[in-house]
C-alpha cells in the first residue's frame, strides 16, 4: 500500500512531524513501513514555462525552436524534440543549472547551431514511472491542462514535494489498505482526531429506480449491491491534483470518472465500478453465480471462461463484470459516455479470491475484497464517488440508491478483564491507561470493575477474539514498554540430539577437508535424474510448479551438485569441491496419495585440482582415491562400528571401472566414483568424481567403543611380500586372509605396490604388502615371526592360489 503523505494530511494533523517520523511510529506500532519514497529525487530549479512560439529547427526536421516565458525579464530559447510541443502550452522547464533525477545537470547547449537554454521535460524525466503516466503523456512532454503562472514552482503543482510511505501490511490489516484507515492508525498512535471526507451530494428529483432495478440471486456471496444513476456526465481528463495523487499511489490516470472510482478506492478502501449505462444492455442488474463454460471479455480484452463458483454481474442475461475482480469490456466507460451506473457492493472475500486465483487476475479491488472491506463504508463510498462525479464530470445524480441490502453492519462485542490483559503481557497497566488506549483507537468501551466491554468498529475486521484486543493494547502501550521476563514454567536446558550432533560433526569434517556446503532446490525434473536412476515414473509431482525445471521432488542430490559445478565452471572456476546434506523423496504408484518417504542423503562433487604446491610445482588433481578417502573419513569421523567395504560396481551414470558401491555390514549405504563421460558432457564438466551416502543407516549405526592401548614397549618386525595372484583376485580379499592368518601377532597390513606386465604370466598380477608383527608383552624372536609368516604364505597359497614372486 502506497500512502501519499500530503494526502494523508487531509485526514489528520501532521504538520509537526516529518514523513520519516510518522513511518518510524507506524513501524514501532506493528504496521511496518518498508521505505519512504521522496518524490523530489534531487530536482532543483524546475519551473512552469509558457511556450510563446514554436517553430521547426532550420537544420533538423525532428527538432523545434521554442520561445519560452519562465517568469524572468527575458524569454529563453529551448530546443525541444517532442512531437507534442506547441505554442500557448504551459510546460515544465528545467532551467540552466537545474538538477534532474540521477544527478543530471542542465547546461546551456548548442544543438545544430541553435542555442538551447534549458529543457522542456516529460513526466518520466521528472522521476515518474512510465506505468503511472497518463497515456496522452506517455510519449513526449507534459503540459498543464489549465493556465499556470510562468516561473512558479512546478514541483508543488505536480505533487513532487510529497513523500510516499510504502506499507508492508500483513493479511489481517485490511483496514490500512485505505487512506482513512491509515489515518485512524496514525491517529491512535498520536492520540489525535481523524477528519473524515465531507460528502456534499445533491440529488435530482428524478429517481434512479426509474432507470435500473437490482436483483441478487447469490445473496450469501453478495449481501449488498447498491446502484447509483448519474446522467449527463462529460468524460475528460481529471484535475491535476487528482491525477498526481493517483500517480503517487501507483495508479495511472485514465479519465475523470474512472479516476474518481480509483480515488475513492484508495481513500475508503472500498472498490467501486462505473458502467456505461447506455452500453449496459438492459435496465436490470442481476447478480448471480456464473454458468459453467460461460464466457465474457474483461477490461484487459481477454476472453475468460467462467465456472459456477464465480460471481458475476449481469444485465439480466449476459455477464458484464466479474464481481469484485474486473469489469467487462462491453460496458466500460469511454470518451462518449454520457450516463453512468455506479456500483458500490459488498462481495464475499472467499468467492472473489476463488475467481481471482483461478483466472490469474489480481486487481486492487480483488485484494481488498479478499481481505475484507468495511460494511459500514460501502454506501458512504458510493455517495462520495457520486458527489465527486457530479462536481468534476458535471453529472446529475438521480435520487435514491437502488439497492439489494441484507448486509450485517453490526459491531462485534468483546469482553475481557484487566487481569487477563496484564497476565498475558506481563505488565501492570491500570484501568485508566487501557481505557485511554481504547479511546485512541476510537473503540467504544465500558468498564465495570476490572472488566471491559468493547464495541469493535466494523472497519477493524481483524479483531475477533479477546487476544486481538490484548494485541491492540500491547501495540498502543508500546512494545518497548513491556518488561522482559523469563517464563515462569519449569524449563530444561537446550541441546542437540544425537543425530544433530553427528550431522554437525560431519559438516565440520567435510569443511575442514576443503569442501564447501551447497544448498540447492528440492525440486527438479525427472529428465535430469534419469541419468542416475532406472525408473522415472514413481515420483512426487508438484501440483502447481513454478516452472517445468522444478516440477517434481528430487530423489537424489547429485544432479543439483552437478549444476553447481557447471555454474562455477562457466564462470572460470575450474577447481570446485562441494557437498550437500539434504532430503530426497520417494513414492510408488499405488500409494501416490500418501506422504512420500523422506530420507536424508549426504552427497559431494569434486572436479579440478585437489592440492597444489606452487613453490615445488606440485599439483594433484581429483581422482577416485581422493573421493574414496573422503568417504572413508566420513565413517572414521563417526567411528562407525560396522564393517565398511568398497565393492566394485557399475551403477547408472557412473564410470564402469572407477566406481564402488559403499557397503556397511554387507548392506549398500552409498556410492562413490567418477561420473560417466557421457553424463559429464551433459553438464559440460571435465573429469568429475561424486559420492552419495544414505545417512539414515549411517547415523543410526552405533559407534565403536573407544579403547586406548599403551605405547608399545617392544620392537616390531616387518616383512614385505610380493604375491602373484590371478588378476581377478581382489586385493581386499588377499588382505583379509593375511589378517586372519597372521593374528594375533600381525598388527598391520598395507598394500604398497601393484604390478602387471613383463615377467608375469598373462592373466596374473603382483600385489606387494608390508606386514608388521609385534607382541605387546615381549620382544619377538626371528623364529616366532618366521613361523607365523610361513603360516600366512601357506594359507594364501591354499585359499587363493597366491605364490611368492621370484
Amino acid at each position: 500500500m502506497l500512502v501519499s503523505y500530503k494526502w494523508l494530511k487531509d485526514y489528520i494533523e501532521l504538520d509537526d512531524l516529518t514523513p520519516h517520523e510518522v513511518a518510524e511510529k507506524l513501524t514501532r506500532s506493528g504496521v511496518e513501513v518498508d521505505i519512504v519514497h521522496v518524490m523530489n529525487k534531487g530536482l532543483k530549479n524546475i519551473v512552469v514555462g509558457k511556450v510563446l512560439a514554436c517553430e521547426k529547427h532550420p537544420e533538423a526536421d525532428k527538432l523545434n525552436l521554442c520561445q519560452v516565458d519562465i517568469g524572468e525579464e527575458e524569454t529563453v530559447q529551448i530546443v525541444c524534440g517532442a512531437a507534442n510541443v506547441g505554442a500557448d502550452q504551459y510546460v515544465v522547464v528545467a532551467k540552466v543549472g537545474a538538477r534532474l533525477p540521477g544527478g543530471m545537470k542542465i547546461k546551456r547547449a548548442k544543438l545544430r547551431g541553435q542555442v538551447s537554454e534549458g529543457m522542456i521535460c516529460s513526466l518520466q524525466e521528472l522521476g515518474f514511472e512510465g506505468k503511472v503516466v497518463a497515456k496522452e503523456f506517455a510519449e513526449g512532454i507534459f503540459n498543464f491542462p489549465t493556465e499556470v503562472t510562468p516561473g512558479s514552482d512546478a514541483l508543488a503543482l505536480l505533487g513532487l514535494d510529497d513523500a510516499v510511505l510504502e506499507l508492508d501490511l500483513t493479511a489481517n490489516r485490511a483496514d490500512c489498505l485505505s487512506l482513512v484507515g491509515t489515518a485512524y492508525e496514525v491517529a491512535a498512535i498520536l492520540g489525535r482526531d481523524v477528519k473524515l471526507p465531507e460528502v456534499n451530494l445533491s440529488e435530482a428529483s428524478e429517481k434512479g429506480s426509474d432507470y435500473v432495478s437490482v436483483n441478487v440471486e447469490a445473496n450469501e456471496d453478495n449481501p449488498y449491491y447498491g446502484a447509483t444513476m448519474i446522467k449527463d456526465v462529460t468524460i475528460a481528463p481529471s484535475p491535476l491534483w487528482l491525477q498526481t495523487r493517483l500517480m503517487a499511489s501507483g495508479i495511472r490516470p485514465i479519465n475523470n470518472v474512472v479516476d474518481i472510482t480509483n480515488y475513492v478506492l484508495l481513500e475508503y478502501g472500498q472498490p467501486l465500478h462505473a458502467f456505461d449505462y447506455d452500453r449496459f444492455g438492459s435496465k436490470e442488474v442481476l447478480v448471480r453465480l456464473a454458468n459453467n463454460g460461460e464466457k465474457m471479455v474483461t477490461l484487459d480484452d481477454v476472453e475468460r471462461t467462467l465456472s459456477d463458483e464465480y460471481l458475476v454481474i449481469t444485465n439480466g442475461s449476459e455477464p458484464v463484470a466479474l464481481a469484485g475482480v474486473m469489469g467487462g469490456a462491453d460496458s466500460e466507460v469511454q470518451d462518449d459516455t454520457k450516463n453512468i451506473l455506479l456500483e458500490a457492493a459488498y462481495f464475499k472475500g472467499s468467492t472473489v479470491r476463488k475467481a481471482s486465483r483461478d483466472l490469474g487476475l489480481r486487481s486492487d479491488a480483488s485484494a481488498r475484497f479478499e481481505k475484507g472491506v468495511d460494511p459500514n463504508r460501502v454506501k458512504k463510498a458510493g455517495e462520495r464517488a457520486a458527489a465527486m462525479i457530479a462536481e468534476l464530470a458535471g453529472g446529475q445524480v438521480l435520487s435514491g440508491v437502488v439497492a439489494y441490502d441484507e448486509l450485517d453492519r453490526s459491531e462485534k462485542k468483546i469482553n475481557i478483564s484487566l487481569d487477563k490483559i496484564n497476565g498475558l503481557l506481563g505488565t501492570d497497566i491500570d484501568t485508566d491507561t487501557v481505557m485511554s488506549i481504547f479511546s485512541k483507537l476510537k473503540f467504544e468501551a465500558t468498564v465495570a470493575g476490572n472488566n471491559f466491554t468493547i464495541s469493535v468498529p466494523t472497519r477493524r475486521q481483524d479483531i475477533v477474539i479477546a487476544a486481538d484486543i490484548i494485541e491492540e493494547v500491547a501495540r498502543l502501550y508500546g512494545y518497548d514498554n513491556i518488561p522482559t521476563t523469563l517464563p515462569n514454567t519449569a524449563t530444561t536446558p537446550g541441546g542437540l540430539t544425537v543425530v544433530q550432533a553427528k550431522k554437525r560433526k560431519l559438516k565440520r569434517f567435510l569443511e575442514n577437508s576443503g569442501l564447501h556446503e551447497a544448498i540447492t532446490y528440492s525440486l527438479t525434473t525427472a529428465e535430469k535424474e534419469a541419468f542416475f536412476t532406472e525408473s522415472v515414473s514413481h515420483r512426487v509431482k508438484v501440483a502447481l510448479p513454478m516452472s517445468e525445471d522444478r516440477s517434481t521432488l528430487r530423489t537424489t542430490l547429485i544432479p543439483h551438485l552437478l549444476e553447481v559445478l557447471s555454474h562455477n565452471k562457466n564462470r572460470s572456476m575450474p577447481n570446485v569441491r562441494v557437498y550437500e546434506m539434504g532430503s530426497v523423496f520417494h513414492t510408488d504408484e499405488e500409494s501416490a496419495s500418501k506422504q512420500p518417504d523422506e530420507k536424508t542423503l549426504l552427497s559431494g562433487a569434486l572436479m579440478g585440482v585437489w592440492h597444489e604446491h606452487s613453490w615445488q610445482a606440485e599439483k594433484k588433481v581429483v581422482d577416485f582415491f581422493v573421493a574414496k578417502g573422503i568417504v572413508e573419513g566420513i565413517f572414521a569421523e563417526l567411528n562407525v562400528q560396522g564393517e565398511l567395504r568398497f565393492v566394485q560396481g557399475e551403477p547408472k551414470g557412473f564410470h564402469p571401472g572407477r566406481t564402488a558401491i559403499v557397503e556397511l555390514d554387507g548392506f549398500q549405504v552409498g556410492i562413490v566414483g567418477q561420473l560417466h563421460p557421457v553424463v559429464a558432457k551433459e553438464w559440460s564438466l571435465p573429469e568429475t568424481y561424486v559420492f552419495e551416502i544414505d545417512l539414515r543407516y549411517v547415523l543410526s549405526e552405533p559407534s565403536k567403543e573407544v579403547r586406548y592401548d599403551t605405547i608399545p614397549r617392544y620392537p616390531a618386525m616387518e616383512r614385505d611380500i610380493a604375491l602373484v595372484v590371478d588378476e581377478k583376485v581382489k586385493s581386499e580379499d588377499v588382505e583379509r586372509q593375511i589378517v586372519a592368518l597372521g593374528s594375533p601377532l600381525l598388527k598391520n597390513v598395507e598394500l604398497f605396490d601393484l604390478y602387471q606386465g613383463e615377467h608375469l604370466e598373462e592373466g596374473k598380477k603382483s600385489l606387494a604388502f608390508s606386514l608388521r608383527y609385534q607382541d605387546p608383552e615381549k620382544t619377538l624372536t626371528e623364529d616366532e615371526v618366521t613361523t607365523v609368516h610361513e603360516k600366512v604364505l601357506e594359507g594364501l597359497k591354499e585359499k587363493l592360489g597366491a605364490t611368492l614372486r621370484s
